[in-house]
């Protein structure tokens, strides 16, 4: 049953049309994103303490000015707007004619495809044995051999292992579900929208300061294989900078919207020293409320991945499991699972863990666990030995977190705290079904205005 709760619906035009592929997390949800810029009153947040204390979503999502992205903010491209370099920084343009020769030279006839929302009209020609490894064409992860690419990251090494992540953070009403993930010691990795960043900046210190890893996710969350080669590399860069400039740290890891990547787009993420995370399955937690997807879809989704694990599946690694921060329906859904999930697995782990990066950023002096050390264990309790920790194409060497991890391994998760944190996103928990309620806000004003 809904609980009353103060929404108020925004409705964007996005108008995004049906993908050749998966769409990961669907471009109808940026309606639904908790948006930043000066909106509706101004909050009484000051600092990273004061923007965590309320799980009320009304409360957590009201604009509040932050004085160091205030500082910084016209070095960046207009939020939510495709990127591009920004006019006299030198370093960027410098960076990116570098980038930019390597890719002309390597790939002088691909192109963008399509629409930023996602229309491939203009690609039904494509050729069918997929020359460029397109995910969205043929959900391709392994490039050709030749092209001296690196493989997409789908699924973990360590046998019985939750991968997990969310999307599409910070979200301004994440408080409910990082409280609960601090409380039940577990890690996550978190792909952030460098326009989510720079709009709720305390937020992404939180994601920091909780030991989570933190992931690129693009600029604007558009499909990044329609962008230009300058404009797919200013959504790389400038989100990893706005990480940096929030967060104190640069990512080395990234997720394509919607799974959207091909060996174009590859080589320029991987000349930022990005390494690739798609997927192994998707709860299609994003899809709620479209295409006739109800909550209880989601929640059969969620047990299917489990089901795997104990018909076999995973015995010999670990799923990557695609699921969002994107609204608090999602968020809350993952709560009424996470017991479910430790039940059929034996460890869940943030990415890096599984893969041993203990440095997951330029910055080495911020470390992470690896997985042994994570799931509290010895060295030979490990089923596949230990996953690679250094990495040929620059990848993470080996894994992120500021201080130590408690295991995610060891314990269980406390039902009655999963209903407390889904309620305080606004939603009620009975028995095994929740009801979300996605806080909209209404307007949106460019940061520039601020």
């Amino acid at each position: 049953m809904l609980q009353a709760t103060t929404a108020v619906l925004l409705a964007l035009s996005v108008g995004a049309s049906q993908a050749l592929g998966h769409a990961g997390c669907g471009g109808h949800d940026i309606a639904r994103r908790n948006l930043g810029g000066p909106i509706i009153a101004a909050a009484a947040v000051t600092d990273e303490a004061s923007a965590a204390s309320s799980v009320d979503p009304v409360e957590e999502c009201m604009y509040y000015s932050y004085q160091p992205v205030l500082d910084v903010v016209k070095n960046f491209p207009t939020v939510w707007q495709t990127a591009a370099i920004v006019p006299g920084d030198d370093e960027a343009t410098a960076l990116f004619a570098t980038i930019n020769a390597t890719v002309n030279a390597k790939y002088p006839n691909v192109g963008p495809k399509g629409t930023h929302n996602g229309d491939w009209t203009l690609s039904k020609n494509y050729d069918a044995k997929d020359p460029d490894c397109w995910w969205t064409h043929s959900q391709c992860t392994t490039p050709a051999a030749d092209s001296g690419l690196k493989a997409d990251i789908v699924s973990v090494p360590e046998p019985e292992t939750w991968g997990l992540g969310f999307d599409d953070g910070p979200n301004c009403s994440h408080n409910a579900l990082y409280d609960y993930l601090r409380d039940q010691g577990q890690k996550a990795t978190m792909f952030y929208i460098g326009s989510n960043v720079i709009d709720w900046p305390l937020q992404a210190l939180r994601g920091i300061d909780d030991g989570h890893q933190l992931c690129v996710h693009t600029w604007s969350h558009q499909y990044m294989t329609s962008m230009t080669n300058e404009e797919a590399f200013a959504e790389l860069y400038y989100t990893r900078k706005s990480i940096q400039t929030v967060a104190g740290v640069t990512p080395m890891c990234w997720r394509p919207p919607y799974g959207d990547v091909d060996n174009r787009i590859r080589l320029i993420a991987e000349s930022l020293n990005l390494t690739n995370i798609v997927w192994s399955d998707d709860t299609e937690d994003w899809q709620v409320g479209t295409g006739g997807v109800t909550q209880d879809d989601v929640s059969k989704n969620y047990q299917l991945v489990i089901d795997k694990a104990g018909k076999g599946t995973y015995a010999t690694h670990g799923p990557v499991v695609l699921n969002h921060e994107i609204n608090n329906m999602t968020m809350a859904e993952f709560l009424t699972q996470y017991d479910k999930i430790k039940a059929g697995f034996k460890y869940v782990v943030p990415i890096a863990a599984a893969y041993n990066w203990t440095t997951p950023y330029v910055e080495t002096n911020v470390t992470f666990p690896d997985f042994m050390t994570y799931t509290n264990q010895s060295s030979g309790d490990s089923a596949s030995g230990s996953a690679s920790a250094t990495d040929a194409s620059g990848s993470p060497t080996a894994a992120a977190s500021g201080g130590s991890a408690s295991p995610s391994g060891t314990g269980s998760a406390n039902s009655s705290t999963a209903a407390k944190s889904a309620a305080a996103l606004g939603v009620e928990v009975k028995g095994a079904a929740v009801w979300g309620v996605a806080i909209m806000l209404i307007g949106r004003i460019a940061l520039s205005m601020w």
